[in-house]
């Protein structure tokens, strides 16, 4: 969610700094600032709004040091503005932090008990003032820094900076991803590798519970328990190339772009070098396997639900989907005949990281299927499976989303596999038809002149409902996501057989009802269906093959599709959804990449 940089450098720290942040941009944000220490002095800028408001302020009133900490803030506790924004400073010490302190108003009221009262509304400036109490008590840095952290409930990753102190900072992390960044004579901090990228390719990725204390010469971590932590190094390879726009307007114009390409790649990871065999790890085994839950949320969630139909058609096996945020809420059974999938494109989700937490040792497997290797989700579960979509930099994931649901079928025919439902001929088989996937994605991206047409359309209505039966139902959710996520415009998906038991009331002459309909078995229900929608006034736009689309009719809209086996539709289908959503918002002149109020990785419950 929000973004943590810190440097210990050889040169003037606050521009690097400032184009760390901005790699970090994609992550959501609604202020920034950055502190340093100047020999003595501690000091700091912060701007509410985008970076280019703080990158303004810098050049006006500039920020000299070569210690210093950065910071993007997606307000939580608090309203998005310059006194909430961070960094936080108390005395001697500043603060930047990611993530939730649960027992904030209790430290707050002991706080004011002794004269420490606070100039803003959030969380983070209680561990600047309870630092600062401790170190007036006579405590020194590090020992006041750990004193704050033993007090603090909830979850965070945090950077201290000190007065006086050119060469230390201290680091923490609970619940909130942190890593460590080594270079020559400097050394990093940053709540995402891709910030430090430019900086250094060697990182330390912080354990949960992990403290570190930096100087130039190093880092020393201790554990939970307090006792020296040897963590490992890893080498961090990111393609410059994958972080830059490559000519699109945006990035999600970039990544939807990328999809076929992606799919190819994770098909070639995962399958034999002729693909005509499954390489999944040896671990993951379903033999004994009598039920399946997949945890996700958002987007992850609708991947989930596609999947289900997946693992029930291939494999027999009952799956639940759910979401991560309600999941070990609702105390749910779990069994030692049970498998657990984890869906999370950065691996950090915070409900999703919980929700894996919550079910280890209960559980015969626990599954990881995320973006980022290095992540936490990737370290905890058993077994991580990478999606390889590489950065994903736009808020709204595309590529991720069709490159999880690469996995989970590839999953699915795993556990068909290894449940007698599936010989290896018919594996063969299904790969063979996933081999014609990223040229079928190409032929979907080839109409995007025909959508955006049809976004015009969107340009000015309030409401819309999206449409769809079988796997196109949870497609239809996704596609009703990204067009709120982006164009704030306020669209539903339904399963097509529900219009009549509630959602028909909406339908009017405005109302833009999208149905998502391949020729297939339901296609004929679908149908029935939209002619619910016509025969009241509806808007339809069909979504469809040119076969589908001769049988239904007539309609006053329509969109052609390439003709697709059923398994994969969800993946061709995603495309019209998410350029639908991507020139609707074009249309309505929002920020495409950054939507208000959202966060790239929600790192907070």
């Amino acid at each position: 969610m929000c973004g943590i940089v810190g440097i210990l450098g050889r040169h003037q720290v606050a521009p690097i700094i400032l184009e760390a942040l901005r790699r970090l941009e994609y992550r959501g944000y609604d202020s920034a600032g950055i502190a340093t220490v100047n020999e003595s002095r501690l000091d700091r800028r912060r701007a509410l709004g985008k970076l280019v408001n703080l990158s303004d302020l810098l050049v006006h009133d500039p920020l000299p040091g070569k210690a210093g900490i950065g910071h993007t803030r997606w307000a939580t506790h608090g309203a998005p503005t310059v006194a909430n924004a961070h960094p936080h400073r108390a005395g001697r010490v500043a603060v930047v932090h990611n993530g939730i302190i649960e027992n904030f108003r209790t430290l707050r009221a002991e706080l004011a008990q002794v004269g420490l009262a606070h100039e803003s509304d959030t969380d983070t400036e209680t561990i600047a003032l309870l630092t600062r109490y401790y170190m007036d008590q006579g405590m020194a840095p590090q020992q006041a820094a750990f004193a704050t952290l033993d007090r603090l409930e909830g979850a965070f990753a945090l950077a201290f900076l000190f007065q006086g102190e050119d060469d230390l900072m201290i680091g923490a992390r609970q619940g909130s991803p942190l890593a460590v960044g080594h270079g020559e004579g400097e050394m990093y901090l940053g709540s995402d590798a891709l910030a430090l990228a430019p900086l250094t390719d060697r990182i330390t990725y912080l354990e949960e519970g992990d403290r570190v204390v930096i100087t130039r010469a190093g880092a020393q971590i201790t554990d939970a328990q307090g006792r020296r932590a040897n963590r490992p190094l890893t080498r961090v390879a990111l393609d410059q190339a994958m972080v830059d726009k490559a000519g699109h307007r945006h990035f999600m114009a970039k990544e939807i772009a990328e999809q076929p390409a992606v799919l190819g790649a994770a098909l070639g990871f995962h399958t034999s070098p002729e693909k005509t065999a499954l390489a999944l790890p040896e671990g993951l085994n379903f033999t004994s396997t009598d039920r399946l839950v997949l945890v996700a949320c958002g987007t992850g969630h609708y991947a989930a639900q596609v999947a289900k139909y997946w693992f029930e058609s291939l494999a027999g096996l009952p799956v639940e989907t759910d979401i991560a945020s309600e999941f070990r809420y609702r105390q749910p059974v779990l069994g030692a005949r049970m498998s657990a999938v984890f869906i999370s494109q950065s691996g950090e989700t915070a409900d999703t990281l919980a929700a894996l937490r919550h079910v280890q040792g209960a559980v015969a497997q626990t599954v990881g299927v995320v973006n980022v290797p290095t992540s936490s989700i990737a370290r905890e579960a058993d077994i991580a499976l990478p999606i390889l979509a590489g950065p994903e930099i736009s808020v709204a994931s595309t590529k991720a989303f069709t490159a999880q649901l690469m996995v989970l079928l590839l999953m699915a025919l795993k556990a068909g596999q290894d449940r007698g439902h599936l010989d290896a001929g018919a594996v063969a088989g299904h790969l063979a038809t996933l081999q014609r996937l990223p040229g079928l994605m190409r032929a979907a991206l080839d109409r995007e002149g025909e959508i955006a047409d049809l976004a015009q359309g969107l340009g000015g209505v309030n409401h819309a409902l999206f449409l769809g039966r079988g796997p196109m139902f949870p497609l239809a959710a996704e596609a009703a996501l990204k067009l709120k996520e982006l164009s704030y415009i306020h669209a539903e998906g339904y399963a097509s057989g529900e219009l009549k038991h509630g959602p028909i009331a909406l339908i009017d002459e405005m109302m833009p009802v999208v149905v998502l309909a391949p020729r297939d078995a339901l296609f004929a229900k679908t149908v029935s269906n939209m002619q619910e929608v016509l025969a009241r006034q509806g808007r339809v736009v069909l979504v469809s093959d040119r076969a589908g689309l001769a049988e239904a009719g007539p309609v006053p809209e329509s969109l052609v599709m390439p003709q697709v086996p059923d398994l994969l539709a969800p993946f061709v289908y995603a495309v019209p959804a998410q350029l639908l959503a991507y020139h609707a918002a074009l249309v309505r002149g929002t920020d495409v990449d950054q939507p208000r109020n959202l966060a790239k990785s929600v790192t907070v419950e």
